[in-house]
């Protein structure tokens, strides 16, 4: 189910939640996903209580996986990387980037944790309706499709919320013998380290969150309007490249004739499956265009596609960027847990919205539109609710040493995101890459700035100097690549 995504009980046995459980570790191989290179890591599964205020019977199973320091005598401490998504799980999310933590692994060992509905930990995931695609999109038939999906899930789908997945991170600290953890945290697993640093501030030594989202912000309905900003900002930086402007010239105009006509007639067309190569048929429509730019827009690499494809697509040529677009729903259908992402955001983000600051007329504007937003509404109007702690919109107060990271292109965690998130932080450092996308710890010095950050857990000491010459991609001209 293309649109939607662009988002067993268990027999009871009674938790004591404050006695520490026991987690045995064994060797294993772990990747990020078939046919993905495998590491060494210790693996275990921790049995927790559904619902840990044991109201509602079950219990659920969390994967564990600890990648050990390279040095024998590693620091007591370990770094905990938490995805994004919401949905994604964290071992899938740190294969795919464990080079970017190897100078942190040097001293310390890396602590991997399925939050609860992710990867291995009792996901919370529904089949894809494919039957709901661009062209077929209404607030009805999402409804129906939520519906269905819930009916699917194995558990119940209440206790799978941010506010209940810290106190997992918190048992597995306790059975594992850490007296701390350093954080880090991407995306929406931002929210997660704040909250984790809130709850349990004595069980938290260092935190860094990259593409921040700031606890009292609802994310939704700014999604699509800070996408059409960062999309004009990559079009404006074209059109003052001369050999970019040369080559495609006018293509912010370019980008709203094909927004228009797309979302006039959508264009059926024949594009390889990213996985079979088999041809398929796709109505590409605003939907798809959106999917695609939108992603596109998130990394440096492929920023530099955008203005190459748009000139492509502005010709009636679509298949460039509908190839793209089926390349981000495998890849997220593959990585991403719906039922997971409905509980979050059901839960801490649409219940909090105040339609009178929602600025429907830039939505409309955008070229995503307002699907989003109404498809998000419309999910949450039959999702259950669950548990979130009484404190969870508040900005994280606290002296914790905490180094925040942004890029000035994220076209869905602005720097200024990092600022709200600040207001309250006493010992921190934020970070700002320049022309650079949502999540830097893959750019440039940052790997090596967030390992010294923790081995001084101190913000101020950091020499950021050496972000200045993060390699940015030049534009592509052509398909053969970017000039030299």
């Amino acid at each position: 189910m293309h649109r939607i995504l662009a988002i067993l009980l268990i027999v009871f046995s009674p938790f004591n939640a404050t006695r520490a459980q026991s987690l045995e570790l064994t060797d294993c191989r772990i990747n990020a996903g078939p046919g993905a290179p495998s590491m060494a890591a210790r693996c275990g599964r921790m049995l927790r209580p559904l619902d840990p205020a044991g109201v509602v019977p079950g219990e659920i199973e969390l994967r564990v996986a600890v990648v050990p320091a390279l040095n024998l005598t590693p620091e007591p401490d370990p770094l905990v990387p938490i995805a994004g998504g919401p949905g994604q799980g964290s071992v899938q999310f740190y294969t795919a980037y464990s080079w970017a933590f190897e100078d942190v692994r040097r001293n310390r060992d890396i602590l991997l944790i399925d939050q609860r509905g992710t990867g291995e930990s009792a996901t919370m995931d529904c089949e894809f309706d494919d039957d709901i695609i661009a062209g077929e999109y209404s607030v009805e038939v999402t409804v129906e499709y939520t519906e269905r999906c819930l009916e699917q899930l194995p558990h119940d789908p209440r206790f799978f919320t941010t506010s209940v997945a810290v106190t997992d991170m918190e048992a597995v600290r306790a059975a594992l013998g850490y007296p701390a953890l350093n954080l880090y945290g991407v995306s929406y697993g931002t929210r997660v380290a704040q909250h984790f640093a809130r709850r349990y501030p004595g069980s938290t030594r260092t935190v860094i969150i990259d593409g921040v989202v700031p606890p009292q912000l609802s994310l939704g309905p700014e999604i699509a309007t800070e996408s059409q900003k960062a999309v004009d900002n990559i079009l404006a930086r074209c059109a003052e490249d001369d050999a970019c402007n040369e080559r495609f010239p006018g293509v912010a105009a370019d980008f709203k004739q094909v927004v228009a006509e797309l979302r006039a007639t959508p264009a059926t067309i024949n594009v390889p499956h990213p996985s079979t190569g088999r041809p398929e048929e796709l109505v590409f429509g605003e939907g798809e265009l959106a999917g695609s730019i939108r992603m596109l827009a998130y990394h440096p690499n492929s920023i530099a596609l955008v203005p190459l494809l748009v000139h492509e697509a502005g010709k009636g040529n679509y298949a460039p960027l509908a190839t793209q677009f089926m390349m981000t729903m495998v890849a997220m259908a593959d990585a991403m847990s719906l039922g997971m992402h409905n509980a979050v955001m059901c839960t801490e983000d649409v219940p909090f919205y105040d339609k009178s600051l929602i600025d429907y007329d830039g939505l409309a504007a955008s070229y995503m539109g307002t699907f989003q937003l109404d498809a998000l509404e419309a999910i949450c109007s039959v999702w259950p609710a669950g548990p979130i702690d009484d404190d969870f919109k508040e900005p994280l107060a606290t002296d914790l040493p905490v180094l925040l990271l942004s890029g000035d292109a994220d076209p869905i965690t602005p720097p200024r995101y990092a600022e709200l998130a600040a207001m309250g932080l006493n010992n921190a450092e934020h970070l700002v890459g320049t022309h650079q996308g949502h999540g830097q710890i893959s750019v440039g010095c940052t790997p090596q700035l967030v390992a010294d950050f923790i081995d001084t857990a101190d913000p101020t000491a950091l020499d950021a100097t050496c972000m200045e010459r993060s390699f940015v991609m030049p534009f592509f001209l052509d398909f053969s690549g970017p000039s030299p």
